[in-house]
């Protein structure tokens, strides 16, 4: 299967989000305080939740459609949706 149009946008925000949690470990090794370090744990955990989330949706919108409009099996589709949407 192609890449999705979202993937390049998903690559960077992982990308981004390595590089935060890079800093993050340069942070505990220097003993910068606990709050920073939390702050920039959940702005990377807020990353890659928006990652996740995007991934799922343009997995739904896109491959699960596409699916069904071709004519293929539908309860597949529907099983595949139920397994995909507990990563939301």
């Amino acid at each position: 299967m192609s890449a999705h149009t979202s993937h390049p946008d998903i690559i960077k925000r992982l990308k981004r989000a390595d590089g935060h949690l890079k800093s993050i470990i340069e942070m505990l090794e220097t003993g910068r305080g606990c709050l920073e370090v939390a702050q920039q744990l959940q702005a990377v955990e807020k990353a890659i939740t928006n990652a996740k989330k995007t991934l799922v949706h343009d997995h739904i919108d896109h491959c699960l459609d596409h699916a069904v409009e071709e004519g293929g099996d539908n309860a597949a589709a529907v099983r595949e949706f139920k397994a995909i949407t507990k990563y939301l």
